[in-house]
This record gives C-alpha cells, structure tokens and sequence, in this order.
C-alpha cells in the first residue's frame, strides 16, 4: 500500500493539526522519501501573524489560513480524489483548497471555521467594525446632503417658475421720481377705479375720470417696526402753483407728480408703487370668501351701496368694496373712509396669510389671480418687490406695527382758490412722524389725526 497523502482535514482524532500545536512544542516534521522534496504547508508564524493583525482580530492566536492545505505532489488531488484547485500565494510550488463554510461557520473576525480551522471568507482583509460604522454614516450624511440638495434645487426652480408667471401679470407704468435715495425701503400703495370700469362717487368739484380714493405709504426701516399710513384723498397740495386735492394730481399732471407729492409731505423716497383697482378689491375679497368687518353705525349710503347694519359682519367683496368708498354718510368724511380702507387692508392681508389659505393651492391660484388681474406697479418693481411689500404689510398691520394717518389742521379747511372742502395737512408733525416711522424708532400703535 501507498502512504496517504497529507490532509489535515483526515486528521480528526490523535493529534492537533499542526496550525493548533503550541509554539513552543512545534518541531519540523522529520523528513520521509515520500515528502523529502516538498515545500513547507504552512506559512512562517511572522507572515501568519501579520495577516492576523490586518483581518482586525484582538487578542487571538496567529494562525495559518486553513483554506491552504497540502496536496501530494504527485496526484494533485485532495482526499475526496477530485482535483484541487490551486492558488498562487507569492511562493512557487504552493496550493490551496478552497473550503467551503456555512452562516454557522462565520467567525466575529469575518473568517469561517469548520471543524476547529479557520479560513478568511474573503480575499482581502474585512475593515474593522468601527471603522465600517464610521464609513456607513459618512456615506449616510452625504446621501441626506445630496437629496437635500435635490429638495432644494426643486424648490427653487418652483420659486423661479412662479416669479416668471408673475412678472408676466405685472401691467408697469412710470412713475417713479428721481429723488435720492432714503434709508428705508417704501411703497406707495393707491387704490383706483382707472382699471376696473366702476364709477366711484364724489363731490361736484372732484375731477372728472378717474381718481385716486385711496393713498397709502408703506415704510419698513433697517430695523423696527414696519408702518402703514394713510394720506387721505382730499388734502391739500400746490402742484405747479395750482390747488387741487391729492387725489386729482395723477389725472391732472400724471402718477411721476402724484410720487413727487407724497415724497414731499413724508420726506423719503418712494421705491414702488402700486395701484390696486377697486374691482380688485371685490375680486380678491370673493376670492378669500369674505373678511370680516366691523363699524358701529347702521348706514345705508345710496352713493356707495353700502348697506350696513352696526356691528361686526363677514363680507362678500361687493360689500367691502362699498365699505370702502363710503364717506358722505360717515361724519369724519374722508377720515373716516381711510380708516376703513385700512380696515379691509388688514382684513385681506390677515385672511391671505392663514393657514386655510396658504396650504390650499387651488386656493391661493385664485387669490394670486383675482389680485394681479387688479395690479399696475412702476417701471422697476417685480415678483420679489411684491414678496417684500407682502411681508412688510404683514407686519405694519400686526401687533407690532404703526399705523394710522397723516396729521392735519383743519378737516374742513376751504382755500382761496375756491375748490371746496379740504383737509389741511400739519406739515411739521408729519415731518416729525415719517423721520421716526424711517428711523424704525416710532412705537407700535395708531397715529395720525388732530
């Protein structure tokens, strides 16, 4: 009979595989004729012990792989008798039989082991479990970056897309002034019936065509509060040495005079202006389902059509639109009709930025499209022109905000040139007021009157 060739795997009972004899009892195997001419099975114990350390493993015993495992020169085969296959490990004449290893057989160290050998599962050295932890969250944050990248990229091409649409609305007219720049960014906000086609009512003496019911300048400063202040339609102003009421400079010398006043009784520059249509204010305030209104006097006001009972209501836009132009049956006259105008303002702007509303998007289509369709704005202003004007109109009429008239002398005051009733304004408070409103130094609450 022929010596067995040398498997370790057949070597069950007896003695230890010579990869589990202790260091110190090891001896070389003595040489035979059968195995005098072959190489070593075993790797030294200094490479074997470096291959541990770079599979990570603490604390354990170096090992030779077990998947190498001698085969007979000769036969090339193992002791099942079917070839094996081979695998160079930097050293000629050496083979390996791949072994194979089961869920159960897996090591802590990612080696598997089968009947007490232990073999890498892989060919190169698994990463240590920190540092795969390290690794998976690094690949984790950078996976949440990117699609907050994506997020954001979409929200911006919306954004850019919406501000396209609206700069398409936009009907723009000059009326700006070259006056210099102040610190404050300011809007002139008038409402008019030039758009819509309604017929607003006045006295005998107001000038025919359309007129400009409703003057407001909206100031928001580097800081502090954002203000509000109506200029009512019947003060008095001097346009090119000639009286007329401020509601009829835009008609009789065009909206770049109309800025200029205004510029004058406030002392800063007008950035923007806006003309709302009175036909807006209907549109916008059906759009919202009605606001909420409140005056403490029962009228019915045949000029206006207003009908309405003292006491609080919600109203439909027809109503805040007659609501809004009623004057002769209010005895404050154009007073009193400002501070309803400012009334319906806040009341919009209230109801346009609640949750009910922004989180309805068939919602907020119709309210973007009732007002723009009711829009012209000067020469320069746009999209973002108008978010700003939103946000600071949001704030002149919340708690923290200034808002009110102008101060005046007299709210009957009759001039020379015989134009009839007017409302004489107190030029030096006012100068007084808008130098605070622009500073952002003036404290939240109501100003203006007598």
């Amino acid at each position: 009979m022929g010596q067995e060739p040398l498997d370790p795997l057949a070597n069950r009972s007896g003695s230890n595989p010579p990869s589990f004899i202790p260091s110190g009892e090891r001896r070389r195997p003595a040489p035979s004729p059968q195995t005098s001419d072959a190489p070593r099975a075993f790797q030294p114990r200094e490479q074997r012990t470096r291959t541990t350390r770079n599979l990570g493993a603490a604390r354990r015993e170096p090992s030779t792989p077990p998947s190498f495992s001698p085969s007979s020169p000769s036969s090339g085969r193992s002791s099942s008798g079917r070839p094996s296959p081979t695998r160079s490990v930097g050293q000629p004449g050496y083979r390996a039989t791949r072994m194979r290893s089961t869920n159960a057989d897996v090591a802590r160290d990612g080696s598997s082991t089968r009947n007490g050998l232990s073999s890498p599962s892989r060919n190169r050295p698994r990463m240590p479990r920190r540092g795969r932890t390290a690794a998976m969250t690094h690949r984790a944050g950078r996976r949440a970056l990117i699609v907050a990248a994506a997020i954001l990229a979409a929200l911006l091409v919306a954004a850019f897309s919406v501000t396209g649409w609206v700069n398409g609305q936009l009907t723009h007219k000059n009326m700006l002034t070259s006056a210099a720049n102040t610190p404050a960014s300011t809007w002139l906000i008038l409402g008019t019936d030039e758009r819509d086609g309604t017929a607003g009512t006045g006295s005998a003496t107001d000038i025919p065509g359309s007129r400009t019911d409703s003057i407001l300048v909206l100031t928001k400063p580097k800081s502090g509060n954002s203000s509000l202040i109506s200029i009512p339609r019947d003060s008095l102003v001097n346009v090119k040495n000639q009286d007329m009421k401020i509601n009829a400079v835009s008609t009789m010398a065009g909206y770049p005079a109309l800025t200029g006043e205004v510029e004058s009784i406030t002392g800063m520059k007008i950035d923007h202006v806006v003309i709302v249509g009175f036909g807006g204010v209907e549109k916008v305030v059906d759009a919202l389902d009605g606001v909420e209104l409140c005056y403490d006097r029962t009228v019915n006001d045949v000029r206006s059509g207003m009908n309405w009972k003292a006491g609080c209501h919600t109203a439909d836009g027809a109503t805040a639109l007659a609501f809004s132009r009623m004057r002769y049956s209010d005895p404050t006259g154009d007073i009193g009709r400002a501070k309803r105008q400012r009334q319906v303002i806040s009341a919009v702007a209230k109801k346009a930025s609640s949750p009910s509303v922004l989180m309805n998007p068939a919602k907020v289509k119709k309210l973007m499209e009732a007002g723009l369709s009711s829009l012209t704005v000067d020469e320069k202003t746009g999209a973002l022109d108008m978010v700003r004007m939103a946000l600071a109109f949001r704030n002149a009429t919340g708690a923290n905000g200034v808002t009110g008239s102008v101060y005046y002398q007299n709210a009957n005051y009759y001039p020379p040139s015989g134009i009839g009733s007017t409302i004489l304004l107190d030029g030096v408070r006012n100068t007084e007021l808008f130098d605070q409103l622009e500073a952002g130094t003036h404290a939240p609450g109501t100003v203006g009157g007598m």
